[in-house]
């Protein structure tokens, strides 16, 4: 692919750690404090011999793809970091925290043409 197209078509996105944090007493159920995972475009990456509660995750996932873009200063999804773990009896919350940012190209991401582009 050319530089021309893939500055055409390109957008950044936030990489991002997702990372178990206490907040107040008590057994932790969903894994270890600190236990984190990273999310670089749509790609996770956990340390090496590091799980992940699947429930922890569901409980993060549907906030992800917003983190990862911009938003406007004053949106809500800008200023708030942490989510509940999803065990009511767990002290603890799961922090979204951006790390940095990547480029990516349109055309490397899907196969849907950008409108007004020939398939």
């Amino acid at each position: 692919m050319s530089d021309e197209t893939t500055a055409d078509d390109a957008f950044d996105l936030f990489d991002l750690r997702v990372e178990i944090v206490r907040s107040g007493p008590g057994q932790i159920y969903c894994g270890k404090e600190g236990d984190y995972f990273e999310l670089r475009g749509e790609m996770l990456h956990l340390p090496e011999g590091q799980g992940f509660s699947i429930y922890s995750l569901s409980a993060v996932m549907p906030l992800l793809a917003a983190k990862q873009r911009r938003t406007h200063p004053n949106d809500w999804m800008s200023t708030d970091a942490e989510c509940a773990c999803p065990d009511p009896n767990c002290p603890t919350r799961l922090r979204i925290t951006r790390i940095g940012s990547r480029r990516f190209s349109h055309a490397d991401t899907t196969a849907v043409p950008l409108s007004g582009e020939e398939e």
